[in-house]
């Protein structure tokens, strides 16, 4: 397979890039972001892109892919919906509308989160609502991932300090959350190993919760 990575620079990103590249059944990997992720591999290729709301300087780059995984993402904390908007939803649908142009019929996966809800009262669960929904009515074979509590693995880190801090305390307690609530954890791995299995062969659902990303993952570990 030949994706598209969105996002390679952050948590997710960096998990979803690692796996991609261990995955001999993916054949290469084009990431596009603001900024270089700094891996060197001989199936990477990296696109430094300024402005990720017009796509259209780089087309001809895009084209030619099996899937999209959409990993960008900003946290709402001390944004107004208008700039958070900005962030996810119009960005997200760049990607996704000259996608499928380019490409329709191919996959596109986009990192969403638990509680989700276009009609919901958070801000937040508004926007990433009528992203899912803007992406669904695309001629794409779209899947939501909602991972909930995601712990970053193998040397992956947050690009934000309070972020780093706190999974650094959190580490220990992974193991019992995992036990005490399954359905509700996952891991930077486990995303994108179902990641790759849902470009590969598909899922029976649109929305991915912990749950089925990471019983998607269990069938999809590479050696």
């Amino acid at each position: 397979m030949r994706v598209i990575i969105f996002g390679a620079t952050g948590m997710v990103g960096q998990g979803v890039l690692r796996e991609c590249l261990l995955d001999d059944r993916v054949e290469r990997v084009l990431t596009v972001g603001r900024s270089p992720t700094g891996r060197a591999h001989p199936k990477l290729r990296e696109i430094a892109h300024a402005d990720l709301l017009d796509l259209s300087p780089i087309e001809d780059e895009l084209a030619g892919h099996d899937a999209c995984f959409f990993c960008l993402g900003v946290s709402s904390a001390g944004m107004s919906e208008r700039e958070y908007r900005r962030v996810t939803y119009d960005i997200t649908l760049a990607a996704g509308t000259t996608l499928a142009r380019l490409s329709p019929g191919s996959t596109f996966v986009y990192v969403s989160g638990m509680g989700t809800d276009a009609q919901g009262r958070a801000m937040w669960a508004r926007v990433k609502g009528a992203t899912e929904n803007a992406l669904l009515a695309l001629p794409l074979r779209t899947y939501l991932f909602r991972p909930g509590y995601i712990q970053p693995v193998h040397g992956v880190t947050s690009r934000t300090r309070w972020y780093r801090l706190a999974y650094v305390v959190t580490v220990p307690f992974y193991p019992v959350l995992r036990r005490l609530l399954p359905g509700a954890v996952t891991t930077t791995e486990r995303i994108g190993q179902a990641m790759i299995a849902v470009a590969e062969r598909g899922a029976p659902e649109r929305v991915l919760g912990p749950a089925a990303i990471n019983a998607l993952a269990e069938g999809s570990a590479h050696p």
